[in-house]
């Protein structure tokens, strides 16, 4: 049956959660929380119970520290450890452009983000559309922290 599913192109459960995700996951890059920060939100999922609380110092628009608290799936899990890895140095428009490669990259696109290589990790989740949300959530969650940093898009 497996054999099959992957004939027609198409990912089994098994490859939402290959060893790349659950390295990243483990790793929990910027886990914690920043006492000190700036900007700080908390986003849910309402489908699935994953909760992000991102805080962030700021210097201008740019990201000093991020640190991200994660109650959520693996997914949810590593897409926040892939934000406390390389968010910090980086523009508030920086993770706005993240989110789109994100979004394109969920489509069945390609991630373009050189400075964002974790991404292509999340490929196989483009096959799910029910779990997107718990690769963006993060994401989300770090934008609508930042949102006050900087001009809309």
């Amino acid at each position: 049956m497996i054999d099959a599913v992957r004939a027609r192109g198409q990912h089994v459960n098994g490859d939402l959660y290959d060893a790349q995700i659950k390295a990243l996951a483990r790793s929990a890059h910027g886990e914690g929380q920043l006492v000190a920060a700036d900007v700080s939100a908390t986003l849910d999922n309402p489908l699935c119970g994953d909760r992000v609380r991102i805080d962030a110092t700021l210097e201008g628009t740019r990201i000093v520290a991020l640190r991200h608290r994660v109650r959520g799936c693996l997914l949810c899990q590593a897409s926040a450890s892939m934000l406390g890895l390389r968010a910090p140095g980086q523009e508030v428009q920086q993770i706005v452009q993240l989110r789109d490669s994100l979004a394109a990259l969920l489509r069945g696109g390609r991630a373009e983000l050189e400075s964002w290589p974790e991404l292509a990790v999340f490929a196989p989740v483009a096959a799910y559309r029910s779990r997107h949300a718990c690769v963006t959530l993060a994401v989300e969650a770090a934008l609508a922290a930042l949102a006050g940093a900087a001009p809309p898009d």
